[in-house]
């Protein structure tokens, strides 16, 4: 006799499955995904539109981590996993290890998978953005930061909306670039050749800048265009608005930036087409 307490497994398969994914974001960074469409019997397929190179200056980054070390920032904030592997490799490179017991600075993360990449680095992450933004660390932190040393390492590329919000708190900040963020050096042009003409079901952007390479590379109209033969899905509010300046107003939206936000948005959105496609039960045809 069946366990009743045990899982019942679905005879339903996935929506995705069958459909063809494609993930502008590198390979490394996409692994997770990778393996859980592959268990929904999609077929992943990646493109990388995004690269990633160190600062071209380190000095700034080794001053900050300096007065890191010293216990004399209050709060790190970071925006992105990239910051978080950027900062830690860094202070291995110079021979020390940033995450104490009980040491400051307190760290803060704009979502859940960036805090995740945080506490891989085993820092305890005292705040998650409850929306997924930069500039909302400055708003819900606020009497946190007012007056304090805030250190925020990024991208050479980001958006300015969250260091301008913090020094309007009062905060003192230290904005050092950990990291600069880079068109793709190899694109794969019959690929996004490719998607232009049918051999896509879905699209998926983690960034501004992927949607802006993308646009470069397939054409602002081609790009407004294909919205209605696949799917473009976006993670976050900002990659959001990226594709809605090119036009793009058929968005599948992550509610958030894990794997598996990315996954439901994804079924639900197959799986709502496939509902309108089916007849309606009862209906009669002539």
């Amino acid at each position: 006799m069946a366990d009743p307490s045990a899982p019942e497994l679905s005879s339903r398969q996935s929506s995705l499955a069958g459909k063809r994914i494609v993930i502008t974001r590198a390979a490394l960074q996409s692994s997770e995904l990778f393996a859980k469409l592959l268990e929904r019997r999609a077929i992943p397929r990646s493109l990388p539109l995004v690269s990633f190179s160190p600062p071209q200056d380190y000095a700034p980054l080794d001053a900050a981590l300096g007065r890191w070390r010293k216990q004399e920032l209050d709060w790190v904030l970071f925006t992105s996993a990239n910051a978080v592997q950027s900062v830690v490799s860094r202070s291995a490179t110079l021979g020390f290890r940033l995450a104490q017991p009980g040491a400051i600075p307190r760290v803060a993360t704009v979502g859940p998978a960036t805090a995740e990449a945080a506490a891989k680095a085993e820092f305890s992450v005292e705040h998650i953005a409850k929306t997924h933004l930069g500039v909302a660390l400055a708003g819900e932190l606020a009497p946190q930061l007012r007056d304090k040393n805030v250190f925020l390492p990024r991208s050479d590329r980001a958006n300015p909306d969250l260091p301008t919000a913090l020094r309007e708190l009062g905060a003192r900040l230290t904005e050092v670039v950990a990291y600069r963020t880079l068109p793709p050096t190899d694109v794969d042009r019959e690929r996004i050749s490719g998607i232009a003409n049918g051999e896509a079901d879905s699209v998926l952007f983690f960034s501004p800048t992927a949607v802006h390479n993308f646009a470069d590379l397939i054409g602002k109209q081609r790009l407004s265009e294909i919205q209605h033969q696949l799917a473009i899905a976006a993670v976050g509010p900002v990659t959001s608005a990226a594709l809605r300046e090119y036009g793009i107003h058929r968005i599948v939206v992550a509610a958030d930036t894990t794997t598996d936000a990315v996954i439901a948005a994804l079924e639900a959105h197959f799986t709502a087409i496939t509902a309108a496609q089916q007849p309606i039960a009862g209906a009669k045809h002539g």
